[in-house]
């Protein structure tokens, strides 16, 4: 076998941590024990398949000696006459030498980690953790929260699954709704923080992008059959089209409508909307493919001028029956003022309470602007820079408030 360097073993740790982590979770009943073997398997992989070589499996190698790992650890507890550890060396022992993982396993530790009992930046953490590969180091970055701060969060989470008996499953027909929204939700968030990073000097956290969507096609493979987890992975698909587009060389924000367009990456395009269709032909319309079918919608136009706005309109209106959140009310104005003229988008907004929402007035700032009101939109202006810790959206709105001089 060729020699590998350690990049492609790095690789192989962020395709296969997760799926490995779960099959211990299965066969051992212990996440802690499940991380610290998944984690020896691959310190013995960077040591030996540099020289080596990679093995025809590395999947079915790492969680072979991972689980080897496991066996090793409880048969140390075992001699310390821990029952507990004994029971499940003799479940381990029984196990096959070759461990496979079969697809319920990843979707057992999704669910496990998105159980409504943590809270949700909990589960969002946990689900980097346990099926991202993240380090600790790198999810506290994230959340921007000091590295001990985050491994006490997380160390409290595995300890709330053991008290609570949080079962490692999939739940049953009566919980599986709700679980599933937690679920996809928290794939949404790992990915809008990645899209446009809530603080620090870059706009885009690729990192996290990337790993949503890896996240959001799991769950797909794993769940082909329901539309709602079709239509996140289209979503995220046909937003992260646009991500070599969003920003100059310089970092510099670029907004929707002045984007290069032949920047946008035309295979996720198609596999997006490809995605849509199937959705729209099964005619079970939620949240997240409606959000998916307003991003193809602009995909479709060749320029910003040819937006269907009309089109967006109506399904801002679908996704108000079914969702009728403040953020889609705010989201929806932006169609609104370009049918129905920025004076009907703004009177949209007076009732929502979103103050503490960058966004809401920067829009409201770009609506008052329009309508020639320069010296309410410089406030509104001010409101959305205090309210930003990103670099890149500060940037961009000081430049177009200082453009009201």
């Amino acid at each position: 076998m060729p020699p590998v360097d350690q990049a492609a073993i790095e690789q192989v740790f962020r395709n296969e941590y997760g799926r490995a982590v779960a099959v211990l979770v299965r066969v051992f009943g212990d996440i802690d024990l499940a991380e610290e073997s998944v984690q020896d398997a691959f310190a013995v992989a960077l040591q030996r398949w540099p020289s080596a070589g990679m093995p025809p499996s590395p999947a079915g190698w790492i969680i072979t000696t991972a689980r080897n790992r496991a066996v090793d650890r409880l048969r140390r507890e075992a001699s310390r006459n821990d029952r507990h550890a004994q029971a499940q060396l003799l479940h381990g022992d029984h196990e096959p030498a070759e461990e496979v993982a079969v697809p319920d396993d990843r979707l057992r530790l999704i669910f496990t980690c998105c159980h409504p009992a943590l809270a949700p930046n909990v589960q969002v953490a946990l689900t980097l953790r346990l099926l991202g590969g993240l380090s600790t180091a790198e999810i506290a970055r994230a959340f921007l929260v000091p590295e001990p701060t985050m491994a006490q969060r997380l160390v409290r989470a595995k300890g709330k699954i053991r008290a609570a008996k949080i079962p490692y499953r999939v739940p049953g027909d009566a919980e599986l709704p709700g679980r599933r929204r937690a679920a996809l939700a928290v794939i949404y968030l790992i990915f809008n923080e990645g899209y446009t990073a809530s603080s620090g000097d870059r706009l885009v956290r690729e990192d996290l992008c990337a790993e949503a969507i890896r996240l959001a096609r799991l769950l797909a493979e794993l769940m082909p059959d329901e539309p709602e987890v079709m239509g996140l992975l289209a979503l995220l698909l046909l937003t992260q089209s646009r991500g070599a587009a969003r920003a100059r060389p310089d970092g510099t924000l670029v907004l929707l409508a002045d984007q290069d367009r032949g920047r946008w990456d035309r295979d996720l395009i198609a596999e997006g909307q490809a995605i849509v269709r199937a959705c729209l032909r099964r005619n079970q319309p939620g949240p997240y493919q409606i959000q998916a079918a307003i991003n193809a919608v602009h995909s479709d136009a060749p320029t910003a001028a040819d937006t269907d706005w009309g089109q967006i309109l109506q399904l801002y209106d679908q996704l108000l029956q079914l969702a009728p959140t403040p953020v889609a009310v705010l989201n929806r104005a932006v169609a609104v003022a370009e049918v129905d003229g920025p004076q009907v988008a703004l009177a949209g907004l007076e009732d929502l309470d979103l103050d503490g929402f960058y966004l809401f007035h920067a829009i409201r700032a770009d609506l008052l602007r329009r309508l020639g009101r320069d010296a309410e939109a410089a406030l509104a202006y001010d409101a959305a820079i205090a309210r930003t810790a990103n670099t890149a959206e500060r940037d961009f709105l000081r430049s177009r408030r200082q453009a009201l001089l």
